[in-house]
């Protein structure tokens, strides 16, 4: 299953897309949510892929319409679209709820268990050191 767009999202996206250099602030007054909802969403948003860039760019192959229909890239994004997911350890389409590996600020999607532990394993260094440098940064 796909993660599903919701309005909060597309909004986050379609302000960006008219002008990338927004702040988180500067969108939460837009859409009127809060800062750390814009900012919580944008990550995600980030750690799926759909967002390529802080800038951003997005790929739009990733879109599709509720009935299987690509998005034309000079479209807006609408709510109700979907975002195609591959898992991070085996490249593999993600189609049921994905498994998510949240560390530090980070989060991972990934396909099924056995993936989500074997990229543990894979990366357990990386992610100490991304977690205690991310934990010294809050400080």
């Amino acid at each position: 299953m796909a993660y599903k767009l919701d309005k909060i999202d597309t909004a986050i996206i379609n302000s960006l897309m008219e002008d990338g250099r927004k702040s988180f602030r500067q969108i939460s007054r837009e859409i009127n949510v809060s800062t750390p909802t814009v900012k919580t969403r944008f990550q995600k948003l980030l750690n799926m892929g759909l967002v390529k860039s802080v800038v951003p760019i997005l790929d739009t192959s990733k879109l599709k319409r509720s009935h299987g229909i690509k998005l034309e890239s000079n479209k807006k994004i609408k709510n109700g679209m979907s975002v195609k997911i591959n898992c991070d350890y085996c490249d593999g389409p993600i189609n049921d709820k994905p498994k998510i590996l949240r560390f530090a600020n980070i989060e991972r999607f990934l396909c099924c268990n056995g993936c989500k532990t074997h990229y543990k394993e894979k990366y357990q260094g990386r992610i100490d050191s991304i977690t205690e440098q991310y934990k010294n940064s809050k400080k």
